[in-house]
């Protein structure tokens, strides 16, 4: 009880951009393991460590970010940096989430372009991958506790498994089914579909105090104007300086849509991505695909930032009139641009909407219910991992609707299952950290990969 008590009291006095500055680049270092892991750390660091957000605005801000399209994790770190300091904090804390990955990504691309088939990349990959396992596992933990406080919001999140791991039930339809629970819910039983409370006086002077900005349709447009702006100005310069046919314009054109409609989260906008680059445009191999999955896995940043990777291979491969260098380069940055320019946009255009709805009790209970349903995508999403990160091979059986992911036991891989379970170990009884519990992980596991 007093922990909770803790964690649902804001700071009462404002944040020093300068200390936010320090944090959100800690948080980008540390925001490994896909969109689990990283709202798992965000969680650590705001809510628990520095109680700059109370856990109801978290919650809160998290069910807004994953109804929209794109990146969740990186766009609650906008949402909370609106938060603490308007639209400033908003631009830092999302582009610093960003900043590392995109490094991380851009050297990984000019590594595999050259060296694709260099040992010691595959050596670094193997660790990693079975650390990051044990990163996720340890967030749908965490995000359980927080969230599963009865058992018809257990009954919510296991159901939401069931429909997307079972039976294929698109994102959208499980979050939009939650959403009616939670309303109907609340309605009639408030207190049970009711896990993210109405904020407290020192929420309502914390946000006064940090954003000052109120909704409103002048600012609505304005902001929208100049965000579209941005948006565009950079592919109409491709068009004018190289012509509609070439590569780049393609690139910015099909990830400006994904960026628009790939609704739920990370791995839905990489399925989309994955088939369209592979199948259509055939910028890379379904094998290629993977290893920039595996890149993103294991690298900070969010998880989408894998649409850099394909963006530099297609244009590595196609890089007239540059150098095959020099347009990998070009299309990473055009890339990530079309990409995340539309999250900050969707944030600080909704967020002061959201916030002035937290009063709203039935609203309240149908986040708090798309919360616990959240719950079970990210289960979902960690069964996947573990099925894909430690069996060599994987079948899918169909009957009807219904869908089974069978692995072969004799591909299971031994090793990687013991690093994933020392890893876990260490994140739930440890304090050595999330950077060296992947150190570790990695160093180990790379030295076996070559060993052996």
């Amino acid at each position: 009880m007093q922990e909770s008590t803790l964690q649902d009291a804001a700071v009462p006095h404002p944040v020093p951009f300068s200390e936010a500055l320090r944090v959100w680049l800690k948080v980008a270092l540390l925001s490994f393991g896909g969109p689990a892991g990283q709202i798992s750390v965000m969680h650590r660091i705001l809510v628990e460590e520095k109680r700059w957000i109370s856990e109801s605005q978290f919650l809160h801000a998290l069910n807004y970010c994953m109804l929209l399209p794109g990146p969740e994790a990186q766009q609650l770190a906008t949402y909370v940096g609106w938060l603490l300091h308007g639209t400033r904090g908003a631009l830092v804390a999302g582009s610093l989430f960003v900043l590392p990955g995109f490094v991380a990504i851009l050297l990984l691309s000019l590594l595999y372009g050259f060296y694709q088939d260099a040992p010691l990349l595959q050596a670094v990959f193997y660790g990693l991958k079975a650390a990051v396992l044990a990163v996720v596992i340890d967030a749908v933990v965490r995000i359980g506790r927080r969230v599963l406080k009865n058992l018809v919001l257990v009954a919510v999140a296991s159901a939401a498994f069931v429909a997307l791991f079972f039976f294929s039930v698109p994102f959208p339809a499980v979050i939009m089914i939650a959403a009616i629970a939670g309303l109907v819910g609340g309605r009639f039983w408030p207190d049970t579909f009711q896990v993210i409370k109405p904020h407290a006086a020192g929420d309502v002077e914390h946000r006064r105090q940090h954003t000052g900005v109120r909704s409103g349709l002048r600012r609505t447009l304005l902001v929208g104007a100049i965000g579209a702006l941005l948006w565009f100005a950079p592919i109409v310069l491709l068009v004018v300086f190289l012509g509609e046919q070439h590569i780049l314009i393609a690139q910015a054109e099909f990830f400006s849509k994904a960026a628009v409609v790939t609704f739920g989260g990370a791995y839905s906008v990489l399925a989309y991505i994955a088939q369209q680059a592979v199948e259509h445009y055939h910028w890379l191999t379904p094998a290629e695909m993977l290893n920039g999955l595996g890149m993103a896995e294991t690298t900070p940043g969010p998880l989408i930032q894998v649409v850099q990777y394909v963006g530099f291979m297609g244009a590595f491969r196609d890089p007239a009139p540059f150098s095959p260098l020099a347009a990998g380069v070009l299309a990473s940055v055009i890339v990530t641009w079309v990409t995340f320019v539309p999250c900050f946009i969707w944030i600080l255009i909704g967020a002061p909407y959201v916030e002035s709805m937290r009063d709203n009790v039935r609203l309240n209970a149908a986040l708090s219910t798309i919360t616990a349903a959240v719950v079970g995508v990210v289960l979902n999403l960690a069964v996947w991992f573990s099925l894909h990160v430690l069996f060599g091979s994987v079948s899918e059986l169909r009957s009807g609707p219904l869908r089974l992911l069978i692995p072969d036991m004799q591909t299971l891989d031994g090793i990687a299952l013991l690093i994933a379970m020392a890893a876990l170990l260490m994140l739930r009884t440890t304090r050595l950290g999330l950077l060296k519990t992947l150190a570790i992980s990695t160093i180990t596991g790379a030295l076996i990969f070559l060993v052996f």
